[in-house]
C-alpha cells in the first residue's frame, strides 16, 4: 500500500523520470478490478490525457499527483502500484491503466487489493482524505512537532488503541497500518495498548518513533515489503511484516505474534510489547 516514504520516494522518481513526457495513449484495464476505483468512466481518460505532458509529480500523505499540461492531473492512492518501462520492455499482462509515451516508453498502474487511479481535467479534486492530505503537516516535517502530534490524544476516543491512532482514519495522513509496526515496535507499545494508558513519556519515545522511523523509510526509497517506479523493492529492511514475523524478535529472540486486527495483520513481540493495564 502506499503509505509516505512511498508516496515520497515514487513522486521523486516521476519527477525524474517522467517530466517532460507526452502521453501519446491510454490503455484501458486487461482485467476488470472491482476494488479499482476512478475518477469518472475510465474510457474516457484516453480523450483528457492523450497530448498531455506530464510536468512534475508531487506526493503527500497517502496520494501522489501527476501534474499535467492545460492544468489536468492524475492522482493515485492507496494500493496502487506504478511501475515504468522502457520502450524495448514487455508489456505487463495485468494492469488497471496504461499509458505510452513520445518516447516509446510506457507507464502501467495496477492494483492488488483496491486503489483510486483517478484523472482530472483540473485541480478541483472533491475527496476528503486528498484535501487533508494536503492541507495536513508531513509528519517528517520540522514544523510537526510534539504539540501537533497531542491533538491525536486530545482529539481521540480514550479507548482508542495504538494501531487506531496511528493508522485509522488518516489522522496522519501517509501513516498507514504497514509503516505503524515498526514505529510501534520501537517504541516499545503494543499495537492494542489503550493510548488513554500512555504516559508522556512514552508518549514522547512514540512520537520520536514516528519521525525517526518515517525518515529512515524515506531516506532509504521505502519498505522493502513494496516497490517503486522501477519494480525494486524499497532499501529499508522492515522489522515487523509479513517478511520478518516469523523470524524471532529481533531485541529479545522471542517469538513474533501475527493477528488480525482493526482490518489488517499486526505484528508484535509480547515480550517487548507488553501492554500495560
Amino acid at each position: 500500500m502506499l503509505e509516505l516514504p512511498e508516496v515520497l520516494t515514487l513522486s521523486k522518481q516521476a519527477n525524474n523520470m517522467l517530466s517532460g513526457k507526452t502521453i501519446t495513449q491510454v490503455f484501458n484495464a486487461t482485467k476488470p478490478h472491482k476494488f479499482t476505483f476512478y475518477n469518472g468512466n475510465p474510457k474516457e481518460y484516453g480523450k483528457l490525457l492523450v497530448g498531455k505532458t506530464i510536468l512534475s509529480s508531487e506526493g503527500y500523505g497517502m496520494f501522489v499527483d501527476f501534474s499535467l499540461s492545460d492544468n489536468a492531473l492524475i492522482n493515485i492512492g492507496d494500493g496502487v502500484i506504478a511501475r515504468y518501462y522502457n520502450p524495448d520492455d514487455k508489456i505487463p499482462a495485468n494492469y488497471q491503466l496504461l499509458l505510452t509515451f513520445d518516447d516509446g516508453s510506457f507507464l502501467a498502474f495496477s492494483v492488488a487489493m483496491y486503489g483510486f487511479i483517478n484523472a482530472y481535467p483540473d485541480r478541483n479534486i472533491d475527496n476528503k482524505y486528498y484535501k487533508l492530505s494536503r492541507e495536513s503537516i508531513s509528519p517528517i516535517s520540522n514544523d510537526y512537532g510534539e504539540e501537533e502530534f497531542e491533538k491525536l490524544f486530545v482529539e481521540a476516543k480514550k479507548t482508542l488503541s495504538a494501531k487506531a491512532l496511528l493508522a485509522t482514519e488518516q489522522r496522519i495522513p501517509g501513516v498507514g497500518n504497514g509503516v505503524t509496526q515498526d514505529i510501534l515496535f520501537n517504541a516499545r507499545i503494543n499495537p492494542k495498548q489503550k493510548i488513554s494508558i500512555l504516559s508522556d513519556r512514552k508518549k514522547e519515545v512514540l512520537f520520536k518513533s514516528l519521525k525517526d522511523n518515517l525518515i529512515d523509510m524515506t531516506i532509504e526509497g521505502g519498505r522493502d515489503t513494496q516497490t517503486d517506479l522501477y519494480g525494486n523493492n524499497g532499501g529499508y529492511r522492515t522489522i515487523m511484516s509479513a517478511k520478518t514475523w516469523k523470524n524471532p524478535c529481533p531485541r529479545c529472540g522471542g517469538t513474533i505474534v501475527k493477528e488480525a486486527y482493526l482490518g489488517g495483520s499486526v505484528y508484535y513481540c509480547p515480550e517487548c510489547q507488553r501492554i500495560e493495564e
